[in-house]
């Protein structure tokens, strides 16, 4: 093995045996702050349902309505003209949203056109640069009550769109097309 492997081996055990360490050191009753956090992240949990579901059923509801094949159809003499393959806009598009909703769009496209093909790759390239950007704010803004994202989604949005295309040109440099 590579030292590399040897300490990621290693580096979770010894971060949760450095928490009880310290834990001991300062004298903190661990199992009551342990079952004290659990409970704070059960709250959290229940708190972020309703704002999970919302988006889900968005997102369920754009697509059954074929709202986004009407989309794709509009916006198709555009994405012609940048060159842009008009099977990965829904993945662009939900990306940001869900990360298990965007994978099986990834998947049934590697069902149809194959993981090594031009469009398979680009999908695996967007899969792995861009982030679930709505989803990452709904938990963490949910989570501690925050109202107001202010530039957060604007930026998050924004780098999901430049790695999207950077997807497209360098799977484009990389494997031709």
């Amino acid at each position: 093995m590579s030292m590399i492997t040897d300490v990621s081996a290693f580096a979770l055990p010894a971060t949760i045996a450095a928490i009880l360490i310290v834990g001991i050191l300062r004298k903190v009753s661990l199992y009551d702050a342990f079952t004290e956090g659990a409970k704070e992240g059960f709250t959290t949990s229940v708190n972020l349902i309703p704002h999970l579901v919302a988006m889900m059923v968005a997102v369920s509801v754009f697509r059954s309505s074929g709202a986004l094949q009407l989309f794709i159809h509009a916006i198709a003499p555009l994405l012609h003209f940048i060159h842009f393959p008009a099977e990965l806009v829904p993945l662009a598009l939900l990306r940001p949203i869900s990360g298990s909703g965007s994978l099986a769009l990834v998947t049934d496209l590697f069902k149809h056109v194959g993981p090594d093909s031009f469009l398979g790759r680009v999908a695996s390239t967007m899969q792995g640069s861009t982030d679930t950007t709505l989803y990452v704010l709904t938990v963490y803004y949910g989570s501690v009550g925050i109202r107001n994202p202010r530039y957060s989604v604007k930026v998050g949005l924004l780098s999901d769109l430049v790695s999207v295309f950077a997807s497209l040109w360098a799977a484009s440099m990389m494997f031709g097309k």
